[in-house]
């Protein structure tokens, strides 16, 4: 099954020189477009209070990026770059990250075709680092990493072997600078190799602008995967497939949910998709409650089945929440692959704030899917007003409210 939507309904020229290569110096005098209902309009993100109602939620996205590139060098000179996508084994973040002396990891490869899978290997802080290429998983490879020294984490090799992985799309080197502005100021949960960058524009001067309008907040982690970047390269979106990611949400965040239910704003596409995927998450449990924890995976079209969108959403939620306290978890932790494409019904996200996407991907369909269609009269006026595009540009509050 899928979405017969021609890719070429989503393209639009891009300029490079509308392409931001590095952010403001200050985060929240960036550009916000206001679109609502059709109308649009703009300001500059320290205002955003002013445009969000009162006793609404607003729920953030609270990855941090990982130091995930890595480059090591053959004996004849030929460079090879590890970028690490997602902890195999041990297979939990945490529990990677705090690994000693050796892990595995799923990841790319550049210059594969050179590494017949030798050992290589590289002083890190005066420890000796090796990495080890295993099997492949299409354009995937499993990579074993080994170092020397039990004192060290494997966060600890990150930080110090690994490179800041901004968007290929700027076209420049990581700064030094990039590791505090490509990342947000919330940002806690390490995983990610991209930023949720809707986030990056946030302040404590926003943060307490929307205190004084009765704005509550909520976290989740989505950690956001190196897909996020992959164009649709097919010639309809039923021929393409949706990256997977792993998610997690607070009991707290659900219960908030359903309180807020009408007024949920979600700060970037990632907080999207993890949002709604809590929806398909309540349809997987009304029909088997007593699912394994390994089998909580949104699909990439489950929404689109003939049986989905019949359950209430406060049915849903509240399906999770007995989930929950049948298993005495104080979280839920899935993993979705959910594509969101015009003709998706959303269920639980009534805002969105976020930056202008790349043409033809997949974070544009959710885009569309959102604003009914009418995504090309707010990249028209983006690019004619001067704003500025994708990671490090500026922003967007699109809301649909009932008049």
């Amino acid at each position: 099954m899928g979405i017969d939507i021609p890719i070429d309904d989503y393209d639009y020229s891009l300029p490079d020189e509308k392409i931001a290569k590095f952010p403001l110096s200050q985060r929240d005098k960036s550009k916000l477009l206001i679109w609502e209902n059709g109308r649009i309009s703009e300001n500059i993100f320290q205002n955003l209070g002013e445009y969000i109602p009162e006793n609404a939620l607003l729920v953030f996205n609270n990855t941090r990026v990982i130091q995930a590139r890595m480059i090591f060098q053959k004996p004849s000179g030929a460079t090879i770059e590890i970028f690490c996508l997602e902890p195999d084994t041990p297979s939990d973040y945490a529990g990677a990250f705090a690994q000693t002396q050796s892990c595995v990891w799923r990841c790319l490869i550049g210059n594969a075709k050179r590494w017949k899978g030798e050992k290589l290997g590289k002083k890190v802080s005066g420890t000796w680092c090796t990495v080890e290429k295993m099997e492949s998983q299409g354009e995937t490879h499993r990579v074993c990493f080994e170092w020397n020294n039990p004192d060290l984490t494997f966060a600890d090799i990150l930080e110090t072997c690994g490179e800041l992985p901004i968007p290929p799309y700027l076209n420049r080197k990581t700064e030094e600078s990039d590791k505090e502005t490509y990342q947000t100021i919330y940002s806690k949960i390490k995983g990610s190799v991209a930023a949720p960058t809707a986030g990056l524009h946030f302040t404590e001067t926003v943060f307490q602008s929307l205190k004084k309008k009765n704005v509550d907040s909520e976290e989740l982690t989505l950690h956001v995967g190196a897909g996020t970047f992959k164009p649709v390269k097919s010639e309809t979106l039923a021929e393409h497939v949706m990256h997977t990611e792993y998610f997690s949400v607070k009991k707290t965040t659900i219960e908030q949910l359903i309180n807020k239910n009408g007024k949920v704003i979600a700060v970037g596409t990632t907080s999207v998709r993890s949002l709604e995927s809590l929806y398909c998450i309540g349809e997987i449990l009304a029909k088997n409650p007593d699912v394994n924890p390994e089998e909580l995976s949104v699909s990439q079209w489950q929404a689109y089945s003939e049986d989905s969108g019949r359950l209430p959403v406060d049915g849903a939620l509240r399906n999770i929440l007995n989930y929950l306290d049948r298993k005495k978890s104080d979280h839920l932790t899935a993993h979705t692959q959910i594509l969101i494409a015009p003709g998706y019904d959303f269920k639980i996200v009534n805002g969105i704030i976020t930056n202008f996407h790349q043409p033809k991907s997949t974070l544009l369909l959710l885009i569309s899917a959102f604003v009914k269609g009418k995504w090309l009269d707010i990249y028209d006026y983006a690019l004619t007003h001067d704003f500025r595009f994708l990671s490090y540009g500026d922003s967007s509050l699109l809301q649909i409210t009932k008049t």
